[in-house]
Protein backbone atom coordinates (compact mmCIF):
# COMPACT_ATOMS: atom_id res chain seq x y z
CA UNK A 1 0.00 0.00 0.00
CA UNK A 2 1.35 3.43 -0.90
CA UNK A 3 1.20 5.96 1.92
CA UNK A 4 2.04 9.63 2.32
CA UNK A 5 2.58 11.53 5.49
CA UNK A 6 4.47 14.16 7.37
CA UNK A 7 4.81 16.20 10.50
CA UNK A 8 2.27 18.53 12.09
CA UNK A 9 3.80 21.77 10.78
CA UNK A 10 4.43 20.49 7.23
CA UNK A 11 8.23 20.82 7.27
CA UNK A 12 8.71 17.06 6.79
CA UNK A 13 6.84 15.09 4.14
CA UNK A 14 7.44 11.50 3.06
CA UNK A 15 6.02 8.68 0.99
CA UNK A 16 6.43 4.95 1.43
CA UNK A 17 5.18 1.53 0.45
CA UNK A 18 4.00 -0.54 3.43
CA UNK A 19 2.21 -3.78 4.23
CA UNK A 20 -0.97 -2.92 6.20
CA UNK A 21 -0.79 -6.36 7.82
CA UNK A 22 2.37 -5.33 9.70
CA UNK A 23 0.95 -2.47 11.83
CA UNK A 24 2.00 -2.90 15.45
CA UNK A 25 1.24 -1.23 18.77
CA UNK A 26 4.23 -1.06 21.09
CA UNK A 27 3.66 -0.71 24.84
CA UNK A 28 7.34 -0.51 25.88
CA UNK A 29 8.24 2.22 28.33
CA UNK A 30 10.56 3.86 25.77
CA UNK A 31 7.64 4.24 23.33
CA UNK A 32 5.44 5.57 26.12
CA UNK A 33 8.00 8.20 27.07
CA UNK A 34 9.07 9.14 23.54
CA UNK A 35 5.46 9.48 22.34
CA UNK A 36 4.16 11.16 25.48
CA UNK A 37 1.31 8.64 25.38
CA UNK A 38 0.39 5.17 26.58
CA UNK A 39 1.74 3.38 23.48
CA UNK A 40 2.97 3.99 19.96
CA UNK A 41 1.66 2.56 16.69
CA UNK A 42 4.04 1.94 13.79
CA UNK A 43 4.23 0.30 10.38
CA UNK A 44 7.52 -0.82 8.80
CA UNK A 45 8.77 0.32 5.40
CA UNK A 46 11.86 -1.11 3.74
CA UNK A 47 14.69 1.38 3.28
CA UNK A 48 14.23 1.43 -0.50
CA UNK A 49 10.43 1.88 -0.09
CA UNK A 50 10.70 5.05 2.04
CA UNK A 51 11.45 8.49 0.60
CA UNK A 52 11.63 11.90 2.25
CA UNK A 53 9.90 14.43 -0.02
CA UNK A 54 10.80 17.48 2.05
CA UNK A 55 12.63 18.46 5.19
CA UNK A 56 15.34 16.71 7.16
CA UNK A 57 14.48 15.11 10.50
CA UNK A 58 16.54 15.59 13.63
CA UNK A 59 17.86 12.29 15.00
CA UNK A 60 17.99 11.23 18.63
CA UNK A 61 19.76 7.92 19.32
CA UNK A 62 18.47 5.78 22.18
CA UNK A 63 19.72 2.43 23.40
CA UNK A 64 17.02 -0.21 23.80
CA UNK A 65 16.78 -2.74 26.63
CA UNK A 66 18.33 -5.25 24.20
CA UNK A 67 21.34 -2.99 23.69
CA UNK A 68 20.35 -2.13 20.13
CA UNK A 69 20.80 1.52 19.19
CA UNK A 70 17.74 3.08 17.54
CA UNK A 71 17.60 6.37 15.67
CA UNK A 72 14.45 8.31 16.57
CA UNK A 73 13.64 10.75 13.75
CA UNK A 74 11.48 13.78 14.49
CA UNK A 75 10.69 17.18 13.02
CA UNK A 76 13.15 19.82 14.31
CA UNK A 77 10.42 22.47 13.99
CA UNK A 78 7.30 20.97 15.63
CA UNK A 79 8.70 17.84 17.33
CA UNK A 80 6.48 15.30 15.56
CA UNK A 81 7.96 11.79 15.76
CA UNK A 82 8.24 10.46 12.19
CA UNK A 83 10.05 7.10 12.37
CA UNK A 84 12.69 5.01 14.07
CA UNK A 85 15.40 2.87 12.50
CA UNK A 86 18.50 0.94 13.45
CA UNK A 87 21.53 3.21 13.78
CA UNK A 88 23.84 0.82 11.94
CA UNK A 89 22.66 -0.30 8.48
CA UNK A 90 18.99 0.64 8.76
CA UNK A 91 16.96 -1.73 6.60
CA UNK A 92 13.52 -0.80 8.01
CA UNK A 93 11.92 2.50 8.91
CA UNK A 94 9.24 2.10 11.58
CA UNK A 95 6.87 4.87 10.49
CA UNK A 96 4.64 6.42 13.16
CA UNK A 97 1.09 5.70 12.00
CA UNK A 98 -0.21 8.99 13.43
CA UNK A 99 1.83 10.82 10.75
CA UNK A 100 0.32 8.82 7.85
CA UNK A 101 -2.41 10.54 5.84
CA UNK A 102 -4.10 7.13 5.28
CA UNK A 103 -3.89 6.17 9.00
CA UNK A 104 -7.57 5.11 9.12
CA UNK A 105 -6.64 2.31 6.70
CA UNK A 106 -3.88 0.99 8.99
CA UNK A 107 -5.53 -0.73 11.98
CA UNK A 108 -3.05 -2.53 14.27
CA UNK A 109 -2.63 -6.28 13.85
CA UNK A 110 -0.39 -6.98 16.86
CA UNK A 111 0.61 -5.56 20.24
CA UNK A 112 4.12 -5.98 21.63
CA UNK A 113 5.80 -5.31 24.99
CA UNK A 114 2.44 -5.92 26.68
CA UNK A 115 4.19 -6.52 30.02
CA UNK A 116 4.73 -2.72 30.10
CA UNK A 117 1.18 -1.82 29.01
CA UNK A 118 -0.72 0.50 31.32
CA UNK A 119 -3.60 -1.43 32.90
CA UNK A 120 -6.36 0.82 31.62
CA UNK A 121 -5.24 0.86 27.98
CA UNK A 122 -6.57 -2.62 27.20
CA UNK A 123 -10.17 -1.55 27.94
CA UNK A 124 -10.71 1.87 26.33
CA UNK A 125 -14.38 1.09 25.62
CA UNK A 126 -15.16 1.44 29.33
CA UNK A 127 -13.92 5.07 29.41
CA UNK A 128 -16.40 7.88 28.70
CA UNK A 129 -16.25 9.23 25.15
CA UNK A 130 -16.77 12.76 23.80
CA UNK A 131 -16.98 13.24 20.01
CA UNK A 132 -15.01 16.52 19.91
CA UNK A 133 -13.36 19.07 22.19
CA UNK A 134 -16.09 21.23 23.76
CA UNK A 135 -15.91 24.93 22.83
CA UNK A 136 -14.98 27.25 25.71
Amino acid sequence: MKIEGGCHCGYIAYEAEVDPGQVTICHCTDCQTLSGSAFRTAVPAARDAFRLRSGQPKIYVKTAESGARRAQAFCPECGTSIYSAAVEDAQLFMIRVGTVRQRAELPPKMQIWCRSALGWVMDLKSIAQVAAQPKP
